[in-house]
């Protein structure tokens, strides 16, 4: 078995991942430091990702999480900041998030211990929909969503078409559905923000045709057969 799928295999992240985990020199066999993400890994050989010796686990878990504000969607936070890893404590095994969310976005994530699974649904390639439900400051007009359905330039670049619906308009600002399949680094803000609206609130409400109903923030479920085959085979409009 190649070294980047083991590592997947065993819930510590996504092959992509494991590659760079393994190019950073964090990845020992049998001891020996190991940088080379296709290196072969026979029967006996021990593996160590970060000091800590893996195996692959015999029973993958998918989750839905929704994730509280404040939380980092990392495994672990060299500043000691809270991860999702401390909501999710009672899970038997290990799981790691999916994709990312940024402390200051609420809402759905899922974790898992399968990292082909990870791959599949957070690759880029995948074109993966996720919604979003944000609340912003302002008046959002007809020219803005337009704007925001067409593209806007974000970082240099334009963004790809978007499904935006108006979900309401007060004299204290907007509620707007927001639908992308990028992921680039805190894209809904900057997408308002591109057309002079600022995110007061966002939370994500859905990946692919799952969404997130009536789960509580800091709470989680398991995912479904069917959810799971969705979100592999889901892979937007």
């Amino acid at each position: 078995m190649r070294l980047n799928k083991y590592i997947a295999r065993a819930g510590v992240c996504s092959r992509r991942k494991a590659d760079e985990l393994t190019l950073r020199g964090d990845v020992k066999i049998n001891g020996k430091v190991i940088k080379t993400p296709g290196a072969d890994i026979g029967d006996g050989d021990v593996v160590e990702v970060n000091g800590r010796a893996v195996a692959p686990v015999r029973k993958s878990v998918y989750i839905l999480l929704n994730k509280p504000k404040g939380y980092i969607t990392t495994v672990s936070d060299e500043f000691g900041r809270p991860t999702v890893m401390e909501l999710t404590g009672d899970i038997e095994g290990r799981v790691f998030p999916v994709g990312r969310l940024d402390a200051d976005t609420t809402g759905m994530l899922i974790m898992t211990n399968d990292g082909d699974f990870a791959n599949a649904v957070a690759h880029p390639a995948g074109e993966m929909r996720k919604t979003y439900r944000a609340r912003v400051n302002g008046a959002v007009s007809k020219e803005r969503l337009a704007r925001l359905r067409r593209g806007v330039n974000v970082d240099g670049r334009m963004t790809a078409p978007a499904d935006v619906t108006l979900v309401r308009q007060s004299a204290a600002g907007a509620v707007v559905d927001i639908a992308i399949h990028e992921g680039r680094n805190r894209q809904v803000r900057k997408m308002f923000d591109a057309v002079g609206n600022k995110v007061i609130d966002l939370q994500r409400t859905a990946i692919g045709d799952i969404r997130i109903g009536g789960l509580k923030p800091g709470h989680w479920r398991k995912l479904s057969k069917s959810e799971i085959d969705s979100l592999i085979g889901n892979k937007g409009e």
